[in-house]
């Protein structure tokens, strides 16, 4: 397995939405809305097989949450579970129960073991432990892909979801850039902001596309979905959650969060995982994951 991820150098670059409405208490890792934490020297590391083994925990506890008569009305239950733009994803289920729509969540059962993308224990943020994991179950129709997912845990807590995406028909996980010992390279943090700001740019039509200095691609799935989804009840989307990413083996940089509405007018999650070419200033899609 892959040692990779990368947090805006000593943590992610974060931009954290406000929390939605009916969720539970924020928590440590949550309720920040610009600062990045600082690396730590001081506690134990975490390691591939530790992360890799940590998805799949994840993985029963969430399962077996499913079982329960309407988990998501449990905020106990959304809280073991997600963190940032996931734990919106919980909170909308409560809208499919007001609707009279199925629960849009699924059980998971992992197809082979996880890629685990880790940062260099000393990279590691003091607030806690990140890392991203490429995971091959069905999607929402049934169909096996692969999917990217960030994972996040306190201090003396267990790993939650911060967001997840599958991978687009026909897109792979590009490599990443690795030091000597097996770490991903961190990512650039100017870009990775200039990256988000973009997608909210777009979907919220507030400025010129591109006023970030980067545009989306032609083909991509924003712009595909862009007009259908205008045509619903769209409510623009007010911030971002962290930003996780690394460089590419080929001088890219690859990033992955979630887009979030405010916490007054919760309707909808789009989590995105992208890629920017070595000297391109055009952002490609590599999946993306609409919950409403």
């Amino acid at each position: 397995m892959a040692l990779v991820l990368s947090l805006s150098g000593c943590g992610a670059v974060q931009r954290l939405a406000p929390r939605p409405a009916g969720a539970p208490t924020p928590t440590p890792e949550a309720s920040s809305t610009s600062a990045i934490p600082t690396p730590s020297a001081t506690k134990a590391a975490l390691t591939a097989p530790q992360a890799s083994q940590a998805v799949r925990e994840w993985v029963g506890r969430y399962n077996a949450t499913l079982k329960k008569r309407k988990w998501w009305r449990q905020n106990a239950r959304l809280e073991a579970l997600f963190v940032e733009g996931a734990l919106h994803e919980g909170v909308l289920e409560r809208n499919h129960e007001t609707f009279g729509w199925k629960p849009g969540h699924k059980p998971i059962n992992l197809t082979g073991a996880p890629t685990v993308y880790l940062p260099r224990p000393e990279r590691q943020p003091s607030i806690g432990d990140w890392f991203i994991a490429q995971a091959t179950y069905a999607d929402t129709k049934g169909h096996a892909r692969p999917h990217v997912l960030a994972f996040f845990r306190s201090p003396g807590q267990s790993f939650k979801l911060a967001v997840a995406t599958p991978v687009h028909w026909g897109q792979r996980m590009p490599k990443p850039l690795l030091d000597a010992d097996g770490y991903v390279t961190d990512m650039d943090n100017a870009v990775a902001r200039d990256v988000a700001e973009e997608y909210l740019n777009f979907w919220n039509g507030k400025k010129k596309e591109g006023a970030s200095g980067y545009r989306l691609a032609r083909n991509s799935y924003s712009r595909k979905a862009f007009r259908a989804v205008q045509k619903g009840l769209y409510v623009a989307f007010a911030g971002h959650g962290s930003v996780f990413g690394f460089r590419t083996a080929d001088g890219g940089s690859f990033f992955l969060f979630a887009m979030v509405n405010d916490a007054k007018s919760v309707n909808q999650v789009l989590s995105e995982a992208l890629l920017v070419p070595k000297g391109s200033r055009t952002i490609q899609e590599l999946g993306a994951n609409w919950f409403s």
